[in-house]
């Protein structure tokens, strides 16, 4: 008869065989913008749209980086001023004027945020209404620095292979301790929610992209029903992927990839500012179900949490077909992060402490459960995202 510890081993084991052979690949992190696509006989019009809000310390960067694109086509920047009250508008002009090219950025004075809205849905919508003679609309964060060619490789591969949506991943700041720990299983947990190849593969359901940093074709983008269609979703850029995917005409394509030639200007400030991060939205992840959240957990703990106890604990429970068992699903979990840390130029020992890092995050989404539930959830920028605020009124 097989012990709890040998059956729970086996289990864990059998979950890791899964991911590895037959997740996507997710975790080779494979998916990368190509510098090869041929030239176009003529480069579309494109329009950057950038929602801002408090963002002074990072939008000068930020529209530097768009206004010196290298691309051949039209470009043309429309900063949303999502009711600041600091100087972002004033230091984005001050920045375009600075790279000679402050003819090309427009300041747009968002309307007030209209019911069932999430803030960065409706700037963008704002942003939209000025890019009606565009072929791409390019949706950029008030806190992304571009490479030079990053606009033109990104258009040079929705055209070459008619993708409707192409986005980047952007490299984030991973810098401090904490970061070095947490940032790197971050986009390594988002690779295995969303395995990239099944992403941008058209024969399969699963959707994402990066907010960071999207080009999207504006036909495609109306054709499916504008912002208005996912206008109260908070975690907007796993949205508007289905939006497009899913709604278009068939045969609508999609891409997601990692970046190199764009990157977060904004640090995290210690574990506090990434914590925040994933508790902002986690709970909405799971779409605000206890259940999920506690079968969430659990996976958690049986994927990455019971192989190193089996390990550490070997001496204690004698059970050596567990500690094998437990041993193999830990080299297997480490061997899948090697990519994502070679990709943050983090040493390779890091990914033994992938565990360490997914208790972490266990914890970040339970409080992201608390904070929903005492009528916090969705915080970002001083505003409650309205879901939290209707789901609090009391049922007629």
């Amino acid at each position: 008869m097989v012990s709890f510890p040998t059956g729970i081993g086996i289990l864990s084991l059998a979950i890791w065989l899964y991911l590895i052979a037959l997740r996507g690949g997710y975790w080779r992190a494979s998916e990368r913008l190509s510098k090869t696509h041929a030239a176009p006989p003529a480069w579309p019009a494109v329009i950057a749209t950038v929602p801002a809000r408090n963002e002074v310390d990072v939008i000068g960067p930020a529209i530097t980086s768009l206004l010196t694109q290298d691309y051949p086509g039209r470009l043309d920047v429309v900063l949303v001023d999502d009711h600041s009250s600091d100087d972002t508008a004033r230091r984005a002009l001050r920045a375009a004027k600075d790279t000679g090219r402050a003819d090309a950025l427009s300041i747009v004075q968002a309307r007030p945020l209209p019911t069932g809205w999430s803030g960065k849905l409706w700037a963008l919508a704002e942003g939209a209404e000025h890019a009606q003679d565009a072929d791409f609309l390019w949706l950029s964060d008030a806190d992304i620095a571009h490479e030079p060619d990053n606009l033109r490789r990104l258009v040079g591969k929705a055209l070459a292979e008619r993708r409707d949506l192409v986005s980047l991943m952007v490299a984030l700041s991973c810098r401090g301790a904490w970061e070095r720990l947490l940032i790197p299983p971050f986009v390594y947990f988002f690779q295995m929610l969303y395995p990239f190849p099944w992403a941008n593969d058209v024969r399969k359901r699963t959707a994402a992209a990066a907010g960071g940093c999207i080009l999207l074709r504006r036909e495609a983008l109306e054709q499916a029903g504008g912002f208005a269609a996912i206008k109260g979703e908070l975690i907007d850029d796993c949205a508007l992927a289905r939006l497009i995917k899913h709604r278009s005409p068939p045969g609508a394509s999609i891409w997601i990839g990692l970046a190199t030639t764009a990157h977060s200007i904004r640090p995290y400030q210690g574990l506090g500012g990434i914590w925040r991060m994933v508790a902002r939205t986690a709970y909405t992840q799971l779409r605000h179900s206890p259940v999920v959240l506690a079968g969430t957990l659990v996976a958690l703990v049986l994927t990455f949490l019971v192989p190193p106890a089996l390990v550490l604990t070997a001496s204690v429970h004698g059970d050596v077909p567990a500690a094998l068992a437990g041993l193999t699903a830990w080299a297997l979990m480490t061997a899948s992060a090697w990519p994502t840390l070679t990709l943050y130029r983090q040493p390779i020992w890091l990914a033994g402490l992938l565990p360490v890092a997914a208790a972490f995050y266990s914890a970040m989404t339970f409080d992201s459960a608390l904070r929903h539930w005492r009528g916090r959830g969705g915080i970002w920028k001083g505003r409650v995202h309205p879901a939290t605020v209707e789901e609090r009124q009391p049922k007629l």
